[in-house]
């Protein structure tokens, strides 16, 4: 494929847990035959379906400041902010067979986005949720209900996951949601927008 390869709108969810060692995130290891990052190990998340859109099944509420968020720098026709949280919960659902309970509190922020660069074979505008796994309606161990899209998944340390095979992407947004979790402020949705001909990094304040 060329740099012609068109932009797709998706989302993905960090869950992340405490523990007797520290804080750790929920990761999977894609296929060596995937088209996109095979062999590397990612968080839960894919390309927004348009069926996202009109999803009768409410997702976990956002904060007005996340929705705001996800607003920003989009270009026309892009996913509102209902559509990207329904969107990484499904592929959440699908890839690990782990649900939410429903709640009345704003769950999943909105804590990165990053379009991948030009050159690839499958390119992306990427939002990246964290939600913390209390918000979890089910057992956060049993993922007898995955798909087959990821292998491997397991509950690793922050400091852990740095040690596996990761896209660099993912390595950047670790770094991001490690600060996060250990109470870093809020400076903004760091974006690393691939969209020109020039890479840019921006902070969606």
């Amino acid at each position: 494929m060329s740099e012609q390869s068109p932009l797709r709108a998706a989302a993905t969810v960090i869950v992340w847990r405490t523990g007797p060692e520290g804080p750790r995130v929920l990761m999977g290891q894609r296929g060596a035959a995937a088209a996109f990052m095979p062999s590397k190990y990612v968080f839960p998340g894919g390309a927004v379906d348009p069926g996202d859109a009109g999803d009768p099944g409410a997702p976990l509420p956002l904060s007005p400041l996340c929705a705001a968020r996800l607003r920003v720098m989009c270009p026309m026709g892009a996913p509102l902010p209902g559509a990207l949280a329904v969107a990484a919960l499904r592929e959440l659902r699908e890839e690990t067979g782990l649900i939410t309970a429903p709640t009345d509190a704003p769950a999943l922020r909105f804590v990165f986005r990053a379009i991948t660069p030009p050159g690839r074979p499958r390119r992306f505008d990427a939002r990246f949720f964290l939600m913390q796994a209390t918000h979890l309606g089910c057992d956060p161990d049993d993922f007898s209900a995955a798909g087959d899209e990821l292998s491997h998944l397991h509950w690793i340390g922050l400091a852990q996951a740095r040690a596996l095979d990761l896209p660099f992407i993912t390595e950047v947004v670790l770094s991001e949601v490690t600060a996060l979790i250990h109470g870093a402020a809020d400076q903004g949705v760091p974006f690393f927008d691939n969209s020109g001909d020039m890479p840019c990094f921006r902070r969606i304040l």
